[in-house]
């Protein structure tokens, strides 16, 4: 049976604007009848895996997410003596290996002769794939020479990067290396109604003169304060297959993420709102039942002045109802809890890994 491992937390930022949408404006979501604010999983997800939390934790195992692997190989090639024109076949040869290269024509590719040596679409590449890619121009700098077509096969399934193996990859020209995900991150929203601010600000001119009336700089900027429920759901029984059968990486993985789950804040517009906050509240649960978010507590937006509380009461009291009526047991589980001071971070990241 399938081993589900799901985290649940509130994490209250004051004024922010950490997930934008088209126009600039703090992404939302109506949700019970009410505007919410929210922020995607791919930015809750990047800032996670770029963390210097996550990095510092798994340094060496973590991919890169680029469009530039055959640019980066060209680069390699052209140090090596190799003249532009070939250093730009070769390198879009080895950006085909993982995804479609561009076809740009004209003024574009005049201005940029390697332009066409990157990919159309981000790809994520493990270390050990770009190290082979690295290795693979080096050689074909020293040798001037054409890359063979097994050259070309740099794709791996061995020595795994853990964020792939979390979050997945999809190459649709190479599906065999496809990665099924084995974290899935739901967005966070906010458990309250939220109205979008702007704030229309000023900036002065340190040189202007005196008799020069006005700012040197006018600009609005849209924000919101919410209390975001989150909810991320890791398959360990994937994560570790994922991971080619290693335990120990698997568990400083689990430790790692669920720290920067808790710890780390996307990083829109933190220069202007320093809007960085721990959760205050965070369960963990682990079991073989078919895995639930707890959303449904905030389908009615909580109001007053004790959200905090009352959002945990909540979520609480959905957990043990839901395990009530569906005839099961609640699932084992581990908490901290920031305004009691019950539970330690300790604690739950140890459940989590164990």
């Amino acid at each position: 049976m399938t081993t589900f491992i799901q985290l649940h937390f509130l994490t209250a930022y004051p004024a922010a604007n950490l997930n934008r949408d088209d126009t600039g404006a703090p992404k939302s979501v109506r949700m019970g009848g009410a505007e919410r604010l929210r922020i995607s999983s791919q930015s809750l997800k990047r800032a996670w895996r770029t963390s210097s939390l996550f990095k510092d934790a798994l340094n060496g195992a973590i991919g890169i997410r680029t469009a530039h692997i055959g640019r980066e190989a060209a680069e390699i090639m052209q140090e090596a003596g190799v003249d532009q024109k070939k250093a730009a076949e070769w390198g879009a040869a080895i950006a085909k290996a993982f995804g479609t290269p561009r076809n740009e024509k004209g003024d574009k590719l005049k201005q940029d002769p390697l332009l066409n040596t990157e990919t159309g679409q981000l790809v994520h590449i493990s270390p050990a794939e770009r190290q082979a890619v690295h290795q693979l121009a080096q050689r074909l700098g020293q040798d001037k020479r054409a890359p063979t077509a097994e050259e070309l096969e740099l794709l791996r399934h061995d020595d795994m990067a853990v964020d792939i193996a979390l979050f997945g990859r999809m190459l649709a020209s190479s599906p065999d290396y496809n990665v099924e995900a084995a974290c899935q991150v739901a967005h966070a929203v906010g458990v309250s109604a939220t109205v979008i601010e702007d704030d229309f600000f000023t900036a002065v001119d340190d040189l202007q003169k005196k008799e020069e009336a006005g700012a040197g700089h006018i600009g609005e900027l849209g924000f919101g304060s919410a209390l975001f429920y989150s909810y991320v759901c890791i398959d360990r029984d994937r994560l570790l297959e994922n991971l080619n059968g290693d335990e120990a990486l698997m568990k400083r993985t689990l430790r790692a993420l669920t720290e920067c789950a808790l710890k780390v804040s996307p990083t829109g517009k933190q220069n202007s709102f320093a809007s960085r906050a721990w959760a205050s509240w965070a369960l963990a649960e682990k079991g073989n039942e078919q895995p639930r978010s707890l959303a449904a507590a905030f389908y009615q937006p909580i109001t007053g002045s004790q959200q905090l509380s009352d959002a945990i009461t909540r979520a609480e009291a959905l957990r043990d109802n839901m395990a009530k009526v569906y005839d099961g047991q609640t699932l084992p589980c581990e908490s901290l809890n920031t305004v009691t001071g019950e539970g330690s971070l300790t604690r739950l990241i140890d459940f989590v890994s164990e």
